[in-house]
């Protein structure tokens, strides 16, 4: 399994339940505020990316990364499958 962090900034309309529910689908937990942990085999962060960009504005930011090596102090879930 590769885990991944999603790191998203909605900027002005701020709908943030469509990316919940679709981060959530996905088997997401959100671990900071704007920060998720997604564990996944068979993907990448370009295709993980494409995804979710379909539940957010133009003007919002999304960040996708494969991750090596973490640390973390009080977050807000476990971080899945670690």
């Amino acid at each position: 399994m590769t885990l991944y962090f999603i790191d998203y900034d909605l900027r002005k309309q701020r709908n943030y339940q469509d990316l919940y529910k679709a981060l959530q689908s996905l088997g997401a937990v959100r671990i900071l505020e704007s920060l998720w942990a997604l564990t996944h085999d068979n993907s990448s962060c370009a295709l993980i990316r494409d995804h979710l960009m379909q539940y957010i504005d133009q003007d919002d930011g999304l960040v996708v990364s494969r991750v090596a090596d973490w640390a973390s102090y009080k977050p807000l879930a476990k971080i899945p499958n670690t």
